[in-house]
């Protein structure tokens, strides 16, 4: 993992951010963002909700530009879902790249984006939290993560970490990608991202040549 350097067009750009700061960059305003996205977020109730959603929809364009050495405002993002066949929601792509794989992730004042070749998933959650209950933890986390957790002396923080990294393989396909996890301290997120490229980390998002 690398910081606040041009990554090579062969590895992921990653990024995680507060909301607070997304929405202060130069660059990156809720214009760039297309009408069926604006129609979603007019259905968000909670302002601070809303405004978690734009910034992840902002800062995965940031992640794509960074990437591809294009605008932010120059990808057009669309989701589609494969089982229900609609279009405006489902796993994220960019209409004007669909081979870069791309990923974005909110929670609670915070959020995450990624962009690389191939699949590619992310997830963020606060330092904080604490998955659960068990009950479901069983059935969605593996049971030697559990066991493994379970044996510390405060198994909350491996429990979030099992949590965060099983929603960025889901958000990758589901497939057995290699997994990159880390704390960012500053902003109390704990995040990972799973594929099978190299990971660049910026160390933020107004870092020389993210902008």
């Amino acid at each position: 993992m690398s910081a606040g350097l041009p990554p090579p067009h062969d590895h992921v750009v990653a990024a995680v951010a507060t909301t607070a700061e997304v929405l202060s960059h130069p660059d990156l305003d809720v214009d760039m963002l297309a009408p069926w996205e604006h129609r979603r977020l007019d259905r968000i109730r909670v302002p601070a909700r809303r405004d978690d959603v734009v910034a992840a929809r902002l800062l995965l364009r940031l992640c794509a530009s960074r990437f591809t050495g294009r605008a932010p405002d120059a990808h057009e993002l669309i989701q589609f879902c494969p089982e229900c066949e609609r279009y405006e929601h489902g796993r994220p792509s960019l209409r004007d790249s669909p081979r870069t794989g791309v990923s974005m992730s909110h929670a609670h004042g915070l959020v995450a984006a990624a962009a690389g070749p191939g699949a590619v998933g992310i997830d963020v959650e606060p330092s904080t939290r604490r998955p659960g209950p068990m009950a479901v933890l069983r059935r969605m986390l593996p049971e030697a993560e559990l066991r493994a957790a379970a044996a510390s002396q405060d198994p909350g923080p491996g429990l979030l970490r099992a949590w965060v990294r099983r929603e960025a393989l889901l958000k990758a396909g589901g497939a057995r990608l290699p997994l990159l996890e880390w704390e960012d301290q500053g902003r109390g997120a704990t995040a990972a991202v799973a594929s099978a490229a190299p990971v660049d980390v910026l160390s933020g998002i107004t870092a020389p040549g993210c902008r």
